[in-house]
């Protein structure tokens, strides 16, 4: 198991920026940046041993400065979309940050994805982390109560990366964490994601209005293009679903151990990817906001459907949702989340 720091560039006040490199000395390797907290790629072998980051990105720093939709970051302190950009809690109405329409989206303005994490390594015999944590101050964004809240990036010697999640308040808040990391398992700049075959361990979703704000319903997915209940291409049946898939999908078994919510197959390559959580939900995005203006690593220009983001979480405007899984968190509660990311091949 390896580690390394370095610099990897400096915001224009002149405030480092930090990358760590860990290795887990089976093929895979991630670097995770201190801008955001952000996963900058993500090296996974082939069925043959080639290695190649599957993950969407950027080769320097002010590529994330100048145009980032979330790439690889951690977002909060809500992920998703909050209606209108308030909530009531407790009897008073919060007005938050409008940054998507008229809405609020992944936590604001300046949220998680563009703020400096501290960061340190912690480094035992079968894994290899680094942890970051970032105190949100009362009136962030517009949300109450400082949150302190880390996140921990894991790698182990099962080809796992998993991401953990922690956070305390000294005043009631929504919270709900998660990483945008937009994946295409073919390697970055391979083309599109539509061959990958998905398999999703939900048979509901909620809905969304035309503003992509979920409606407060609760539908089976069955006999639609948006079941992934038997795995399929997840080009067999996009051109069904108007723009594209961009549902939150509720995991069939959520606990307080990670259980499992996606696989994800890529035939070219053989590389299997397997998501494992303890949130309730999971939102599968394709890159439908990817229009060819963002050029990423290695100079390659991102078009539509080059990736997918699998974000767990819990589900989109919680907040005015009171018959959804609540994302409030008290004094004196500990919000806790984790994802495993699980590698492996196959013919």
């Amino acid at each position: 198991m390896k580690t390394q720091k370095e610099t990897f560039g400096f915001l224009p006040d002149g405030t480092v920026i930090g990358i760590y490199t860990l290795d887990n000395d089976k093929g895979l390797e991630a670097r995770i940046m201190t801008y955001g907290a952000t996963l900058v790629s993500l090296k996974v072998p082939d069925r043959n041993g080639k290695t190649a980051d599957i993950t969407l990105g950027h080769d320097t720093l002010q590529g994330y400065l100048d145009a980032s939709p979330y790439f690889g970051s951690t977002v909060g302190r809500v992920a998703n979309r909050i209606a209108k950009g308030r909530f009531t809690l407790d009897g008073i109405e919060y007005t938050l940050a409008q940054n998507a329409g008229g809405n609020h989206l992944h936590g604001g303005i300046k949220a998680f994805d563009k703020v400096v994490w501290n960061s340190e390594l912690i480094q035992e015999e079968k894994t290899v982390s680094v942890k970051f944590s970032y105190l949100s101050l009362d009136g962030e964004e517009g949300y109450p109560g400082n949150l302190s809240c880390s996140v921990v990036y894991t790698l182990n010697t099962n080809n796992e990366l998993v991401i953990s999640y922690e956070a305390e308040t000294d005043k009631a808040t929504p919270v709900n964490l998660t990483n945008h990391s937009y994946f295409n398992l073919a390697g970055q700049g391979n083309g599109n994601i539509l061959e990958h075959e998905l398999l999703l361990a939900a048979d509901q979703y909620t809905p969304t209005d035309v503003e992509l704000i979920t409606t407060g319903e609760i539908k089976p997915v069955n006999d639609s293009p948006i079941d992934f209940t038997l795995s399929k291409a997840i080009g067999s049946e996009i051109s069904d679903v108007q723009g594209g898939y961009d549902h939150n999908y509720i995991i069939v078994e959520s606990s307080i151990e990670p259980k499992p919510a996606a696989y994800v197959y890529e035939p070219t390559s053989g590389r299997v990817m397997e998501i494992f959580t303890t949130e309730p939900g999971i939102q599968f995005y394709t890159g439908n906001f990817l229009d060819g203006t963002i050029t990423g690593k290695s100079g390659i220009v991102y078009h539509k459907r080059c990736g997918f983001c699998l974000e767990t979480q819990h589900f989109p405007d919680s907040p005015n949702k009171p018959q959804f899984p609540s994302t409030i968190l008290r004094p004196g509660e500990i919000y806790r989340s984790k994802t495993i990311h699980r590698f492996s091949t196959r013919p």
